[in-house]
């Protein structure tokens, strides 16, 4: 079983503060306030959770939020991530675009057609990326070079010797 996590003691003008955030029109500011009164007066975070009707984890991020940061963990921090990881660097985004431009039936699949599924795991089996990559992450990463996928037929070729011929053929 989990140690319960309290707030540290709260000096005057902290609990002042927390009293005052009782009656802020930011839903965020008030919850926070209540949670962290909540814990000063002993009570544990699965019954501050279920009072509030949210999750003990949230109120257990608060509290350490409160440790780390003392009254600033009242404002709202930017939700967005802090560094975004590029599935796909430079250099294996052009690897990645010459392994689409060969056909996976040389990779051991049983279809002759790319998908951004087929892509992305052909890629991982080639050591292309660490981990398992989305589809998403291979769109993104061939936009950055430039290319659509909806368009890939203007520059995807066949390993086919007579492609041209054929193609010139077939469109007139």
């Amino acid at each position: 079983m989990r140690k319960p996590l309290f707030v540290r003691t709260l000096r005057d003008g902290e609990r002042q503060q927390l009293e005052a955030g009782l009656r802020s029109a930011d839903a965020f500011v008030l919850r926070r306030c209540q949670i962290l009164l909540a814990s000063s007066r002993g009570q544990r975070a699965t019954a501050i959770a279920q009072h509030l009707g949210c999750d003990d984890e949230t109120v257990r991020d608060v509290i350490k939020a409160f440790h780390s940061r003392g009254l600033a963990a009242l404002r709202r921090r930017s939700s967005r991530p802090h560094r975004i990881v590029v599935a796909f660097p430079p250099a294996q985004a052009e690897e990645l675009r010459d392994l689409l431009h060969q056909s996976p039936r040389n990779f051991g699949k049983p279809t002759g057609v790319w998908t951004l599924e087929l892509a992305a795991e052909v890629s991982f089996e080639q050591g292309l990326t660490q981990e398992w990559v989305s589809r998403e992450a291979v769109r993104t990463a061939l936009s950055r070079l430039g290319v659509k996928w909806q368009r890939a037929k203007q520059w995807i070729t066949s390993p086919d010797p007579a492609y041209a011929r054929k193609k010139s053929a077939e469109t007139g």
